[in-house]
């Protein structure tokens, strides 16, 4: 048989008492009802204990002094006689009339006793019934009812069946024989027993209404919990995007107020979710259609742009740098229009990947190639550092490719002239692009907006390559169609790193990216990147 494993089962009770509050409620009452029941039953136990014993002890105490009182009587009433045969006949009279007279049930013994020390002129023999236990009369009580004449002593001991008893002695005096002890042995079991019974029907009695207790706690728990454990379901499921979910309306109590206050807010929810929703379709159609249309006169504007940029040497000066300043900005319009719509395409939800096997460091050695005259020109150093390993991945280029771009651009841009290090590495389920630059770098607070529509880190500050402002938003939207992570360091006055980090299979996701951020330089300090 399996041996029970309480350790096991420890923490699983635990979960339990922290997950449910009809359990947590539950437990509580009962140990709480246990507790209360335990020291009320514990008071009635001893209380009807204490009981039982004082009243046995009057009863034994008032049957001793009428023993007492007999015996006296007897050695009172007898002539005076020198026979001690008949002193001892006498004794035995005593002893068979205070058994006669006994009627407290336990009484087990008698015994007469001469008190010690004495000089008299006759010698009564110490007597006592078959039964009685002589060890149970101690010294010391012997001492205190010879002590104390006229009174009856009682002491609690324990007989030889180790059953409980009582000892009721008192003195007696016998002419020409001195001083005697009278002593009645009592048996105390019956009330034990008595005792008991009471001990075990408070203790049945406990366990049933500690059980009642229980048992009606969890249903009236049960219904109050019901519905809140309804109500905590339906505003998951509401959470979840299920805005058609009600919690059902019965009756006038608190309960049925819960539910209508909640069927209400989630009205009110349904309806402004539903607002925002077509007021975001809207939004994302007007793009949509504006770019769209924009692009019919736009191309006409840029037909006629090239033209006058063709012939700008015939123009006078203003003219000419008139014509060069529109050829520059309607390129910049067309980009702006085909970000605009390629951001929409996300919002609409109409974006698809044409994934194939790609290498990664062939692609990064493409995208430095397309920027390296830009780079020149900012009097920045493009580098790749590929560690070598895993660098295929089932990636869509094109997008990746775009992204690629947008870094390094942004790197350009604020790179101040310093060394680019682009590096690339991979591990058993990710390849990772790391875009690390030496600029002027971001407070912490800037990095978290960094991948905003159209936010820049200073306003103030004019793009002198170009940009829509859009590039780093499109970025991180072609990294979560790939489940990857597009991620960034900044600190200002250090430079920026971008980390892009890619699933090499598609569907298997990632569990951690090759390279580590904040970046670990692959040179040793900024004196060799100046260098």
């Amino acid at each position: 048989m399996q041996e029970f494993d309480w350790r096991s089962w420890l923490p699983r009770l635990l979960r339990f008492w922290r997950r449910s509050l009809q359990f947590r409620t539950v437990a509580i009452t009962v140990l709480l009802s246990s507790f209360a029941v335990g020291v009320i039953g514990t008071y009635m136990s001893f209380s009807i204990g204490d009981n039982l014993l004082n009243s046995r002890q009057e009863q034994v105490n008032a049957e001793a002094a009428r023993a007492n009182l007999i015996a006296q009587t007897i050695f009172d009433d007898a002539p005076s006689t020198d026979v001690t045969v008949e002193l001892s006949t006498l004794g035995v009279s005593v002893q068979d009339a205070v058994a006669s007279s006994t009627t407290t049930p336990g009484g087990t013994g008698i015994a007469l006793k001469r008190t010690p020390n004495q000089q008299t002129a006759q010698i009564l023999q110490p007597t006592s019934s078959r039964d009685f236990p002589d060890e149970v009369v101690s010294d010391q009580m012997r001492a205190e009812v010879a002590s104390n004449p006229g009174q009856v002593l009682l002491q609690s001991v324990l007989l030889p069946n180790n059953e409980p008893g009582l000892v009721a002695g008192s003195q007696l005096t016998v002419p020409n024989a001195g001083f005697y002890e009278l002593y009645l042995v009592y048996d105390l079991a019956d009330a034990q027993r008595t005792l008991g019974f009471v001990q075990q029907t408070l203790l049945l009695g406990g366990i049933a209404l500690v059980a009642l207790i229980g048992a009606v706690t969890y249903i009236v728990v049960r219904l109050v919990v019901g519905p809140v454990r309804l109500a905590a379901e339906t505003s998951e499921k509401l959470a979840g995007g299920e805005l058609e979910v009600r919690i059902p309306e019965k009756g006038e109590d608190v309960i049925a107020t819960l539910a209508r206050s909640f069927n209400g807010m989630a009205d009110s929810l349904q309806h402004q979710i539903t607002q925002l929703a077509e007021l975001s379709r809207v939004q994302q159609r007007f793009v949509a259609d504006v770019s769209h249309e924009l692009r019919t006169p736009l191309t006409t504007i840029r037909l006629a742009g090239d033209l006058l940029f063709d012939e700008r040497e015939s123009f006078p000066p203003t003219t000419k740098r008139t014509a060069e300043l529109l050829h520059t900005q309607v390129e910049r319009f067309e980009v702006l229009l085909a970000d605009l719509l390629e951001i929409s395409r996300y919002d609409a939800g109409a974006v698809d990947l044409d994934v194939e096997p790609t290498n990664l460091v062939r692609l990064v050695e493409e995208a430095v190639d397309s920027m390296g005259t830009l780079a020149a020109e900012r009097g920045s150093d493009l580098r790749v550092v590929a560690p070598g390993g895993y660098f295929e991945a089932d990636v869509d280029a094109r997008r990746i490719r775009r992204v690629l771009a947008n870094l390094l651009g942004n790197s350009v841009e604020h790179g101040e002239g310093r060394p680019i290090v682009v590096t690339v590495d991979s591990n058993a389920t990710a390849v990772a692009i790391a875009v690390r630059d030496y600029g002027i770098g971001m407070a912490p607070d800037d990095a978290l907006k960094v991948f905003d529509r159209f936010w820049r880190a200073d306003p103030a500050r004019k793009r002198t390559i170009g940009g829509t402002g859009l590039g780093l938003a499109i970025a991180l939207e072609d990294t979560g169609l790939h489940n990857g992570w597009l991620e960034v360091w900044s600190v200002a006055g250090e430079g920026t790193c971008f980390r892009l980090t890619l699933p090499r299979d598609r569907g298997i996701p990632i569990s951690a990216s090759p390279l580590d951020l904040p970046p670990v330089d692959p040179v040793d300090d900024l004196e060799e990147i100046d260098g």
